[in-house]
């Protein structure tokens, strides 16, 4: 899925309607005169309120090796279901990225199974 896809899923799951492309990089939120930017694959802090307002669980497993050290972000479907759906990112060279974008995937799949 590419990050236009994404993101605009995500916008979806977060509960914002009136978001539309200026570019190919930046979602605009809100009128042109008086919105904002926002891009959570980008910006720490869009993708922690991402994960707080849509409940994203966000861990760091124990690092053994040879496996890499990643990040989860994942999401309990609703209260009464015991499934996890996590959403692994290697953590690489930009910890912060890795996790952004694991917050990103699992918004990303709320918003696809929202009718």
């Amino acid at each position: 899925m590419s990050d236009k896809e994404l993101l605009e899923l995500a916008a979806k799951a977060a509960g914002i309607v009136d978001g539309h492309w200026l570019n190919d990089h930046s979602y605009w939120v809100g009128p042109y005169d008086g919105g904002y930017d926002w891009n959570p694959l980008d910006d720490n802090g869009d993708a922690l309120c991402l994960a707080v307002k849509l409940w994203i669980d966000i861990s760091f497993p124990l690092y053994r090796e040879p496996d890499p050290p990643v990040v989860h972000a994942g999401m309990y479907w609703d209260a009464s279901d015991d499934i996890w759906y996590p959403f692994e990112e290697l953590r690489g060279t930009d910890p912060y990225a890795a996790t952004r974008r694991a917050i990103v995937r699992a918004a990303a799949e709320i918003g696809r199974e929202m009718k």
